[in-house]
Order: structure tokens, then C-alpha cells, then sequence
């Protein structure tokens, strides 16, 4: 198993020391040395206050931060958690894709959602009803221009004739793409068009308001036993597809009352189920201030061989 987790601008108001370039350089050198192996930013380009009231947070731009997070690492994957694909024409998050892979040396990998805040959807100009479909086309344009010179794609909203975008990305055959969304269409889209599954928690209110279906780690199994039953139809070898899912188990690390050992028995039933990278959060404190406990978990322990060690630095 593999660990990655989101750059911890999760509030609003935001930490303003996380979102300078020395923040993000500080935090994403510091996961890289603590042994993470993943690292990336969510995409809200335009969220309301509203929403920002109720719960939601703030955001960088993911391409943007992720580059300035590469430059500052050298084996730190870039995993965006997640870009809401019909945000943006699939050829302009195909050429961003593309330059992070490159200026990385190969270490990005495309998250991707459809959405579900109806309202930043109309900030953008993007129709919401229309999202599943502009998901799916944006889905076959990205990997088509990845791929092919001389592509051509009739759109909904674009006509695309004879189009070659190079420089291409570094990864063959393509940087992988994981998809988000923890419903029977989001694992058929992962068997079509996908190298990963990003589903996530989501107890039944937030279900609702994600306009996705309710999942947990109990629930996860058969979402999981689905997605290979697809893959295996589709002639797909299921270990080549990475499934990636968040820890509930223990509570969060840097939280007072999170146990590492309940945290720890989490991470093996998913592993056992076969998770294969753990998407988690990231507690922040002032540099020189204590840490919180005495034993947190290390993120380069093995599933196999888990055990708990000193405090990490504060990612």
C-alpha cells in the first residue's frame, strides 16, 4: 500500500502560511522526507460562501500548486484530489496534465470527479445537468490527445479538427487517470477509460449533497468486488488498477483523541479488501510547537508489518 494525502488548506478561513509558495514547498518536502508517497490539492475554482460556511474550504489552483509542490521534490507523486473535469475544456487540463508530467519526470496522476456544487458550476459557465456527459467525452479527449497526432473529436460545446498537442507527456502510454465517484457509472468509467478508483467516505447526508452513492470501509468490499467483475468482462487484469480509499478508523491523525493502534487495524482491512493507495488529510502545527501524541503512524510502514513510531514532521 501507498500513502498519499491532500496539502492541509482545509477550512476557511484558510492557514495563510499554507498557501505561499514556501508553505507549499515546506509541506510537500516534508511529506516527501516522512516517506509519503503521494501528495495533491483539491479543485474549487469558484465555490460560494455559502458552501465555504457550511463546512466546505478553500483552494489553490491544483495545476499551479502541483507544479511549484514538483520543483520542491523528486519522488513525490502528484495526485489532485480531485479536478472536476467539466470545469475545464478536456484539451486545456490535457496540456496542464501534460507539462506536470513532464516538468515531474513522469510523477503525475490525473484525479478526476464529475462535481456536485451546482452553483460554482454556474460561476464557470458550465451547464450541471450536462456534467456526466462532458465527464465522459472529456475522459476520451484527454486520453486521444495524450496518445494521438491529428486527433479530431465533435464536442458538445467544441469541434476539435486535426489537433496535435506536443509536447506529450512523459509516461507511457499516458499519465494514469483515476476516477472519483463511488457509484456503479463511476467503476463502468474506471473499466472503460481508467487506471485507478477514487471513491470516497460518504455517510448518508453527505452522499446526498456529493450526489453520489453512500460509502464506508464496510461498504467498500463490494464496490471493489464490482469493479474487478468489470475489469476481468472488459479483459482487464484488476491488479493493474489502483483503488484508492480514506482510513475513518482511529480518527484523525494529529487530533487529540485519534488511537493509532485502531488507526493501524483500519489500513490492514483495507489492504486486505485491496486498497491499494490510502488518500488521507494532514494535521498542521507551528514550527518548534509539541507534537500532539507520543505515537502516530509512520507512513512508510508496510501493511504487512505495521507498527506505530515516533511523532512525523508536520505535514
Amino acid at each position: 500500500m501507498k500513502f498519499t494525502f491532500t496539502h492541509p488548506v482545509h477550512s476557511h478561513p484558510y492557514n495563510p502560511e499554507l498557501v505561499t509558495g514556501a508553505g507549499v514547498a515546506i509541506v510537500a518536502a516534508a511529506a516527501e522526507a516522512a516517506g509519503f508517497d503521494g501528495f495533491g490539492f483539491t479543485d474549487h475554482p469558484a465555490p460560494t460562501q455559502r458552501w465555504l460556511e457550511s463546512g466546505g474550504h478553500d483552494a489553490l489552483d491544483p495545476f499551479v500548486a502541483m507544479g511549484f509542490a514538483a520543483a520542491h521534490t523528486t519522488t513525490l507523486r502528484l495526485i489532485p484530489n480531485i479536478v472536476v473535469l467539466p470545469y475545464r475544456n478536456p484539451f486545456v487540463v490535457a496540456k496542464s496534465g501534460a507539462t506536470l508530467d513532464l516538468i515531474s519526470d513522469g510523477r503525475f496522476t490525473l484525479g478526476v470527479g464529475v462535481g456536485y456544487l451546482k452553483r460554482e458550476f454556474a460561476a464557470l459557465g458550465v451547464d450541471f445537468d450536462e456534467r456526466g456527459q462532458l465527464f465522459d467525452e472529456a475522459l476520451e479527449v484527454i486520453r486521444g490527445v495524450w496518445t494521438t497526432d491529428d486527433f479530431s473529436y465533435e464536442g458538445r460545446q467544441f469541434t476539435a479538427s486535426g489537433i496535435t498537442a506536443h509536447p506529450r507527456p512523459v509516461s507511457r502510454p499516458h499519465p494514469p487517470i483515476w476516477i472519483g465517484g463511488n457509484t456503479a457509472v463511476a467503476r463502468r468509467r474506471v473499466t472503460t477509460h481508467g487506471d485507478g478508483w477514487c471513491p470516497f467516505p460518504a455517510p448518508a447526508m453527505l452522499a446526498q449533497t456529493a450526489r453520489t452513492a453512500e460509502m464506508n470501509s464496510d461498504t467498500l468490499g463490494d464496490g471493489i468486488d464490482d469493479l474487478r467483475r468489470r475489469l476481468e468482462t472488459a479483459d482487464r487484469d484488476p491488479s493493474g488498477v489502483d483503488i484508492s480509499f480514506t482510513n475513518a478508523e482511529g480518527g484523525s491523525p494529529g487530533d487529540d483523541a485519534f488511537n493509532p493502534d485502531a488507526y493501524l487495524s483500519g489500513v490492514e482491512k483495507l489492504a486486505e479488501l485491496g486498497v491499494t493507495w490510502l488518500t488521507g488529510g494532514a494535521a498542521w502545527r507551528q514550527p518548534g510547537a509539541p507534537a500532539r501524541h507520543d505515537r502516530t503512524v509512520r507512513q512508510d510502514d508496510h501493511p504487512g508489518t505495521l507498527s506505530a513510531g515516533p511523532p512525523s514532521p508536520p505535514v
